[in-house]
């Protein structure tokens, strides 16, 4: 915003001679603005007055063409829930202006505006910008228009949550889904936006140098303005042009559009009024205010004003900025009543007082009041800032009447939503000043309702008797605490404070200090406070004043003789309030309150602040099952959420200051040191009692699970570096139990600061007092058998399949199942792959499916209440041979038998022989969906991220009354960054020297600066020595970390596994500095592709090539010879160290999966 010594900021004074055509040109617009203002002007008065909705559109679109350029060349046609209203003699053509909008209950329309023949090309075609604004403009009315009246439908009692129907859709179609749960997740929102669309944006200030100076010195005015919108939280910050003299003004108006011009008087007051004579004729329906920085020439101002009506408004400078803001808000109130008040059943506050003197005053402390009192109410509300912010918009409407006509014509068009009048006592009442124009008024109005608060200001104090036998209330207006007395009124009669019950008698009973302890005390106060509360129809405007705009619009019209009893009410109440919270709740993260722990629709937040990466995955889907009709997509399963609770990120800050750790542990390396530190350390009263109340209500084993505010996220997933626990819960001393519950959390929070983490963090350049911890508390999923709780199937899913297979696409996807927790998954180990688009296509031969199966899996140990921390992930878990499942009953649609003698898989136990792992009963007998489940959420999921994904999920096959098994979705990651850009053909490489060369290749990119080596020595490898070779691996990985040097890394088997006999067993900060990483074959030791999650989640997010070589291929080879031939640099036992003379080039065309290594 400008300051005001630039107040000749805009067209040069030097530069004002414009040239004819640039006159004419500016004349020609600023007609053509007028025909807009015009048009709008026509729209709401239609919209005022027309009877039903379809007489409304015909009628505008009849009035839209006399406000475009060529009005005999336009016509126009509005279309809405399948209805066309057309001007007259419509007919389309190709030049067209066009605005779709949609309503609250999205139903459809548009707005189209078209010229009939050729016109020279201006913005937009033959259009200007301006007639697309004027567009938008009357389309935005439209829809408020049709939003009002689908909203006072939904104001009858039962109306609202019957009509918001949950989002179904008959396919998966991307964008679509996005786009339907997007509406219906704000739809609660969609009011609030709908509120005050007319803000005051540009403002021309017209003042001399030395008045300028006086309001910038004095008042701060820009500071001031601008600070006042900050401290409201308010966004649309208008900005503000100074002028200097009258023609300084006129210029600017015709250079650009102006919302107000606001202009300082001083002691001459015939030049401002000739400048505003000028204004309004060039622009009628442009506001000017006029501000006197003294009382002495107020009077003779008025008379003239009389005489001359071209002034709308004057106030009187006091040395208090406050006014400025109170100008703004008063055209944008007067503005936007219309609107708000039929959309929002937005309140209003009358304020009638003639004396510019007095409502300079008053205005800007009522605006003060009112804004201060509901930023205050919303600021107890948790939730976002964008909410908080649309929610503001809610505050009653101030009007100004300064005549007894005017003030009855505002009452009688918005009684029904008067919130209270406050008045002077003398005042104009037919065309003449009247002592008593503000009695006689109170009396007319308070005849028809009785109940409104009343606020009479005189500084006679004989009216505060007159006021009280009004049953209004009288204000001083020579109070020394003026202020004090309106704010209090407020907070009183205005529903601002708390709710106070009262009695008959109007004694106070209890008071309700939130919304949940007002739902608490309906409860229990007497019936006699219900008929008190509801004759005067107190509910519905405390929960107004405090934004809650649904629960008011339902028990706004309900009346006490509406209801058999008044027991009747309170229960109605209630049950409203309770169906909005559920429907507020669900899928939300909400404050901590023991009666949502339970609730799986919404995650419970035991500590502010951040949720981290993990968390807000969890977060957006506890949002996007509980606001989704999945039934509409998959039939036959229930997709769920387990139990959630999180602590944010504030509450790990406190516990690191409050216990005096954290200079400590940013200098101490070693981790057991930081780990005794962290257990020894106490949490806050509120965490601790919180936890407690939580253990009292879960009994199933609990995960704790790390949420770093990088983990997990697109750029810096941190994936499996920090600590997750799995605490059994079955202690029967719920102290023991929450002694276990916090010792977990504190790991989970050193967890940051381990040899692992910060490995992690230095490879992306990042310091480890960035980041920080918040903690996710889940139920886990399954069920008890015996000693044991487990589910029955948990698996990884990922939407991009880096190693497809037959006719298979990368875009099909891939998952993989186990029986059992998914860290027998995650880890990587023996599991059964398949796709969800494919489920019965087997991607294995039979023999290897036979050799590579399941044969253990993990469970939560029940009988274990004596927990080793040391053991990490272990600590609570155990693992069982497969054959114990089949003891349980749990793998009886899991496994298949294999039938040596007819070499095949026979579905089910029911056969003796050994028992294969392959899902066979559900993948391909299809006994519950989990295919098409996996590929519709992984479909959704890949939609909202914007790139591949990977999720975590659980099954519990035991099927509800509804005869549908249950499908957990526990995790969401981004799987890569991207795949576009580099691409290169197979031919191009026949002219080189190939060093290496694979169609399994992920990554994308061209790498020409590499000189290193890091290769396996085929000859020595031994696969029962390769936690040695992970260590020789780290130790190169060191030295090349501190000569800043890149390098390709080439070894057996998988990277990254679990399973020492099957690959190299390294964590990602061991091979950080590799640019590229080759998995291969060697004699004896096959290939298996990669599937530990957290390993390939860290690869392919830090932008690092990996090649699987599998040597049987014959297209995909390592020039073995080449490499051994080049200068070594450093050996091991069993890793090479070769260093090139030059470097050698690497290609990776990610969308063909190509990936070379050239000399």
């Amino acid at each position: 915003m400008a300051n005001i010594e630039d107040y000749d900021d805009g067209i040069n004074r030097n530069d004002t001679d414009l040239s004819r055509i640039e006159y004419e040109k500016l004349k020609a617009e600023n007609k053509e603005r007028l025909k807009e203002l015009a048009c709008i002007n026509e729209t709401v008065r239609i919209l005022k007055e027309a009877k039903n909705i379809d007489e409304a559109l015909h009628l505008i679109s009849g009035a839209i063409p006399r406000g475009m350029q060529y009005p005999e060349d336009t016509t126009a046609r509005i279309t809405y829930d399948g209805k066309v209203f057309t001007s007259v003699n419509f007919k389309g053509s190709q030049w067209v202006l066009r605005q779709n909008f949609d309503t609250i209950d999205k139903r459809v329309g548009s707005l189209e505006i078209f010229y009939t023949s050729d016109h020279p090309q201006l913005d937009f075609g033959p259009f200007l910008k301006e007639e697309q604004d004027l567009v938008d403009n009357l389309s935005s009315l439209i829809k408020g228009y049709l939003d009002g009246d689908i909203a006072n439908k939904l104001s009858r009692p039962n109306q609202l949550y019957s009509s918001i129907k949950t989002v179904s859709v008959t396919k998966p179609r991307r964008s679509k889904l996005l786009q339907l749960f997007l509406n219906r997740n704000n739809y609660n929102r969609d009011l609030y936006h709908d509120l005050m669309p007319f803000k005051i944006k540009e403002i021309l200030l017209v003042a001399s140098l030395y008045d300028a100076f006086s309001i910038e010195s004095g008042g701060r005015f820009s500071e001031y303005v601008l600070r006042q919108y900050e401290r409201l939280n308010l966004t649309s910050v208008p900005r503000i042009t100074g002028a200097s003299d009258p023609e300084d003004a006129m210029e600017h108006l015709k250079a650009k559009h102006y919302d107000m011009v606001i202009m300082m008087i001083g002691m001459d007051t015939s030049k401002p009024l000739g400048l505003a004579v000028r204004i309004k004729e060039a622009f009628p329906y442009l506001p000017v205010f006029a501000l006197l920085n003294n009382n002495e020439n107020l009077i003779q101002l008025e008379e003239k004003r009389k005489e001359l009506p071209v002034i709308d408004k004057v106030f009187v400078w006091k040395g208090d900025s406050q006014v400025f803001f109170s100008m703004i808000k008063l055209i944008e109130d007067k503005i936007n009543v219309d609107n708000d008040t039929r959309m929002g059943l937005v309140r209003v506050v009358i304020l009638v007082e003639d004396a510019a003197t007095y409502y300079s005053r008053y205005l800007p402390m009522l605006y003060n009041i009112v804004m201060e009192q509901t930023r205050r109410i919303i600021d107890d509300v948790s939730t976002d800032d964008l909410y908080k912010v649309l929610r503001l918009r809610t505050r009653p409407k101030i009007l100004l009447a300064t005549t007894y006509e005017e003030a009855m014509r505002i009452y009688k068009k918005y009684s029904n939503q008067l919130l209270c009048l406050i008045t002077d006592v003398e005042f104009e009442k037919n065309g003449k000043l009247y002592k008593n124009a503000g009695i006689d008024l109170v009396k007319e109005i308070k005849s028809e309702k009785r109940e409104l608060p009343v606020v009479i200001q005189s500084s006679d104090k004989k009216f505060e008797y007159i006021a009280e036998e009004l049953d209004a209330a009288f204000i001083d207006k020579n109070s020394e605490s003026l202020m004090q007395d309106l704010r209090t009124f407020i907070l009183h009669y205005l529903g601002f404070g708390n709710f106070v019950f009262r009695d008959l008698q109007g004694r106070e009973i209890a008071i309700a200090r939130s919304l949940r302890e007002f739902e608490n005390l309906l409860h229990t106060i007497p019936e006699e406070s219900i008929v008190y509360h509801g004759n005067k129809n107190h509910f519905s405007l405390w929960l107004m004043a405090r934004g809650e705009i649904q629960v008011a619009h339902i028990l706004h019209p309900a009346q006490i003789a509406d209801f058999p009893t008044p027991d009747d009410l309170r229960k109605y109440i209630i049950t409203i309030l309770n169906k909005f919270r559920n429907e507020q709740n669900k899928g939300k993260v909400v404050p901590f309150h023991v009666s949502d722990i339970d609730d799986p629709t919404s995650i419970v937040l035991l500590g502010e602040g951040n949720l981290g990466g993990k968390g807000r995955g969890l977060a957006f889907i506890n949002t996007l099952i509980h606001n989704y009709d999945f039934s509409q997509l998959i039939q036959g399963i229930n997709i769920r959420t387990p139990n959630t609770c999180m602590i944010g990120t504030d509450e790990f800050l406190k516990f690191m200051e409050f216990n005096d750790l954290r200079q400590k542990v940013y200098e101490e390396k070693d981790y057991s040191r930081i780990k005794k530190w962290f257990l020894e350390a106490q949490f806050s009263e509120m965490i601790s009692d919180r936890l407690y109340k939580l253990l009292k209500f879960i009994e199933k084993p609990i995960a704790v699970r790390s949420s770093g505010m990088f983990e997990d996220s697109i750029q810096q997933p941190f994936a499996g570096i920090f600590e997750t626990y799995i605490l059994p819960n079955s202690d029967p001393d719920i102290k023991k139990r929450q002694e276990q519950l916090e010792e977990a959390i504190k790991l989970v929070y050193a967890s940051v600061f381990s040899k692992l983490a910060r490995g992690y963090v230095e490879a992306i350049s990042y310091k480890i007092e960035e980041e920080m911890m918040a903690v996710v508390i889940q139920e886990v999923v399954g069920n008890q058998y015996g000693d044991y709780f487990y589910p029955h199937i948990s698996g990884v899913a990922q939407s991009y399949n880096y190693y497809p297979v037959s006719h298979m696409e990368p875009d099909d996807g891939m998952a993989v199942a186990a029986v059992g927790l998914g860290k027998y998954v995650v880890d990587g180990e023996k599991a059964y792959r398949f796709s969800p688009k494919y489920p019965q296509t087997m991607i294995h031969s039979l023999k290897d499916l036979y050799k590579e199966s399941q044969v253990e899996f993990y469970a939560v140990d029940m009988k274990r209440q004596e927990l080793d921390f040391e053991k990490g992930d272990m600590a609570g878990l155990i693992r069982l041979d497969i054959d114990d499942a089949e003891m349980h009953g749990t793998l009886k649609h899991c496994a298949s038998v294999y039938d040596p003698e007819g070499d095949r898989l026979i579905p089910g136990l029911s056969h003796a022989g050994p028992r294969v792992v392959n899902f066979a009963n559900i993948l391909r007998h299809n006994y519950i969906p989990l295919s098409k489940t996996i590929e519709t959420v992984l479909d959704i999921v890949e939609e909202a991220l914007g790139s591949p994904v990977e999720i975590e999920f659980a099954v519990d096959l035991n099927k509800d009354e509804e005869g549908k098994a249950s499908f957990y979705l526990l995790q969401i990651k981004p799987q890569i960054s991207s795949w576009e850009g580099y691409s290169f053909e197979e031919e191009d490489l026949k002219d080189e020297n190939v060093i290496l060369f694979t169609d399994k290749a992920m990554g994308n990119g061209i790498v020409d600066n590499i000189y290193d080596i890091i290769i396996i020595d085929k000859e020595k490898f031994d696969k029962s020595h390769t936690k040695t070779m992970a260590e020789e691996v780290e130790a190169f990985n060191e030295t090349m970390k501190a000569e800043n040097r890149k390098y390709l890394l080439i070894g057996p088997g998988r990277w990254g596994t679990r399973d020492p006999w099957i690959g190299i067993p390294v964590d990602w900060p061991q091979i950080s500095n590799a640019k590229v990483i080759v998995e291969t074959d060697l004699d004896g030791f096959p290939l298996e592709a990669s599937s530990g999650s957290h390993f390939f989640h860290n690869v392919t997010s830090m932008n690092v090539g990996y090649f699987s070589v599998n040597q049987s291929n014959q297209k995909q080879f390592i020039n073995w010879d080449f490499i051994f031939r080049q200068p070594l640099h450093d050996e091991k036992k069993y890793f090479k160290h070769f260093r090139l003379d030059k470097p050698f080039t690497i290609k990776i065309d990610g969308k063909k999966r190509n990936g070379t290594v050239i000399e």
